[in-house]
This record gives structure tokens, sequence and C-alpha cells, in this order.
């Protein structure tokens, strides 16, 4: 099997054996480009998933890297037009899970940056068999027209890997998050076949990507958390020795969960210090509600077309 379907070339990535010397950045720049709901007066165009361009600087490197593009790549291409993003300028795409709504669009995706290798970081298990039994069947993981042999053909470079990966000085992902709390139980009803027996997908393909900022400290940008919010922004911890968090971007998928496990997950938030917290997608209204209630102004709902520039004065 070619080494490009489990880990980069190293002249592409930079890969480090001890991951708590984890380089911190200059700056970083994280720019919505696709989400739910679009900031007010704006002419972006929403859509159910979520989509991040990260732009880090450490020392005389600068990567610009691709999290996630959504469900609807025309949708997503339309954002960075009026944004003035090229897909040219995108050195790396990571892919947070499965879910359509995060993945859907992934070769074309590939094909208008138009890069030969272009690394896509995922987790080993993403092209598995993934779908949802009720109301009825219906597959909700990667779509046809999004194989591992299409993004090969696209110009993708697949770089899957259980283990955390290091993408750049100062910015890593978390890889295969440990399930050491009920914060990470997956409340959806959601399958997989095995040794052909249908069995619960507990979502163990679930990547958050972790920034650390110069002065600052951890900038964690999630896609779902399908592993718990709380049990991500503790592994980020223990994987760069950094107990500091400056910001948690993305979705917290609490939008199903119950009133007690947002009360739990929000009054750990707060005790772990988090200087702000911008959330949307699978959150919930519900948990915004108790985040804005608990934070106050250093939080805000996530929406295409946000820009948090890292250093920061506000969020």
């Amino acid at each position: 099997m070619p080494a490009g379907r489990h880990w980069a070339c190293k002249c592409v990535l930079d890969i480090f054996i001890d991951m708590k010397k984890l380089t911190r950045l200059d700056s970083l720049k994280i720019t919505v480009l696709a989400e739910d709901s679009v900031l007010y007066e704006s002419p972006y165009l929403g859509q159910h998933g979520v989509s991040f361009l990260l732009e880090g600087v450490s020392g005389k490197k600068r990567k610009n890297i691709l999290v996630d593009v959504g469900q609807n790549s025309e949708a997503l291409l339309h954002n960075m037009k009026i944004m003035g993003i090229s897909p040219s300028i995108i050195d790396a795409v990571v892919l947070t899970h499965c879910h359509y709504d995060h993945t859907q669009g992934i070769t074309n995706m590939v094909r208008q940056i138009g890069k030969k290798d272009l690394p896509v970081i995922a987790h080993t298990d993403i092209f598995r068999l993934h779908f949802i039994t009720e109301p009825y069947h219906r597959l909700v993981g990667i779509m046809p027209g999004d194989s591992r042999d299409e993004i090969e053909k696209a110009g993708g470079n697949l770089s899957l890997s259980k283990e955390p990966l290091m993408i750049m000085p100062g910015i890593m992902t978390t890889g295969e998050v440990p399930r050491r709390d009920d914060f990470g139980k997956v409340a959806l009803a959601l399958k997989t076949i095995e040794n052909g027996k249908i069995i619960d997908d507990l979502m163990l393909d679930d990547t958050s990507i972790i920034a650390n900022i110069k002065d600052k400290g951890l900038a964690i940008i999630t896609g779902c958390s399908h592993a718990g919010i709380i049990n991500i922004v503790n592994y980020a911890k223990e994987l760069t020795g950094v107990s500091k968090i400056e910001a948690i971007i993305g979705g917290l998928h609490l939008v199903d969960a119950a009133d007690d496990v947002i009360s739990r997950t929000v009054k750990e938030l707060d005790a772990m210090n988090v200087s702000w917290i911008s959330a949307g997608h699978c959150t919930g209204f519900k948990a915004q509600v108790k985040l804005y209630s608990s934070f106050g102004e250093r939080f805000s709902p996530l929406h295409t077309g946000m820009e948090f520039k890292l250093p920061l004065t506000e969020p």
C-alpha cells in the first residue's frame, strides 16, 4: 500500500516525535467559510455543516489549512470567492470525521485546489460504511464520488492515522481522542458493519485541531466534538503539555443532549478557564444559551463569515 495512504511525506508535513514540544505559532487567523448560519446582512451562503480556513504563521513558515468542506462545495466556493480566498492557497486539508456535512464534495475541493499530492488528513477509519436506520436506512458518512480513489485521482495524498499528526510548527491534530468519561457518549443511533454484523458506530474517527498560540495558549478547532468536548480539551492539554486554553471554536454536538449533560459540560468548560468560545453547527440553541449565561461576552454563536485573529484582544 502506498505510504501516502497513511502518512504524508515529511517534505510536505512537519512531523515531530515529541508532541509535548509543540512549537508556538506567532499568529493564527481562522475564517469560517461555511456554517449553518451566516453573519447578519452578509452575502454568504449557509449550509448544514462547517468549514474553516486556518492561516498559521510560525517564524518564516506559513500554512493555509482547510478544515472540513461542509456538504456543498459549490456554496463553499461561492463564499470563498466573495471573501477573496483562492482555493489554490490551501496547503493541506483536515477532515474531522466521516459525516457528509463535513466531507461531501472533498473530491471537488481537492480538484479546485489544483495541487499534486495535496495532504488530506483524517482518521484511518474515515472511509468505513456509516449509516443510520431510523427513521429509515440512510448513508451519512463519506458519499459516493468522495472515495479514497477519487480523492487521490483529484490530486489528494491521503494521510490517514489514529495518532496525532503535526501539520506545521504550532498546529497538530488530536488523532483519535480517548473517551475517558461519558461526555463523549454518542446519542445518535449511528451504525456500521463489522465482520458482517451491524454494530453501533462510536465515531472513533472524531478528530480536532490544536494550535498553540504565542503568549496565549491553545486554540482548539472542532468539527462536531463527537468525542466529547471535555475529553478533547483534556487530551489537547495532555498532548501538548499546555494547560492554558485560549479558545474553542466549532461544533460541540450538544443539540440532542439532555439538560444535565449540557449543564455539566458548560460547568466543566467554565472551570477550565477557557478564555472564549465560539460554537455553532451541532451545538444546539439550549447549549448556546447556557454558554452565554456562563461566559457572557466571552461566548459568541458561530456564523459563516466570522474571522478570528490570534493573538487578539476581542473574539
